[in-house]
């Protein structure tokens, strides 16, 4: 379709349309899920970091959290006229690329649990998954059809962006554990 309009979404980003938009992103460890309504005609797409929020990880933008970006995605394309009972999703991301060893605690290896337990508990079906690996992705949605395209990205210019980002907010997430979130006690 011509009369398409692209938008790029980052991490926390959550985009949802009925006018056939073209959604792209970029992932490394971070998940982007894509859900729409055929029959409707609307559709959108997530990017989050981790699965839900830890202690002192509840400030900034909640949609860098899957517990939050997938409600908020939801919500979106029912408010444009999609029925959650014909939803379907493809999922992407959850690349193990920064330098660390990769364990079932990893932060890809949780990103990929959340999301498949979160569409299972929602009884969304997933028509299509490229999860996990060592490469990052490049993702464009059309949110009219469902279609997606997926680009791996070795050792390109867009990997190494997507490897800097991605080591920055895991720098970000550990600063905040270890220095805590402000807390008031108080006496009534």
């Amino acid at each position: 379709m011509s009369d398409q309009h692209s938008v790029v979404i980052q991490i926390g980003g959550v985009y949802a349309s009925r006018d056939g938009a073209v959604v792209k992103t970029l992932l490394g460890s971070c998940i982007a899920a894509c859900v729409w309504d055929l029959e409707a005609g609307v559709g959108g797409m997530n990017h989050f970091m981790l699965p839900a929020p830890t202690n002192g990880d509840g400030g900034g933008t909640l949609s860098r959290f899957g517990v939050h970006a997938m409600e908020l995605l939801i919500g979106q394309v029912q408010k444009l006229g999609g029925d959650r009972r014909r939803l379907q999703a493809k999922l992407f991301g959850g690349g193990h690329v920064l330098q660390m060893a990769e364990t079932a605690a990893s932060v890809p290896a949780q990103n990929i649990r959340f999301i498949k337990g979160f569409m299972a508990s929602e009884r969304i079906p997933v028509a299509a998954e490229d999860l996990g690996g060592t490469l990052a992705r490049q993702v464009i949605f059309h949110t009219d059809n469902g279609k997606a395209f997926v680009r791996r990205l070795p050792g390109s210019g867009l990997f190494q962006t997507a490897t800097a980002t991605e080591r920055q907010h895991q720098r970000d997430a550990h600063t905040a554990l270890q220095h805590g979130g402000e807390i008031t006690l108080f006496d009534n």
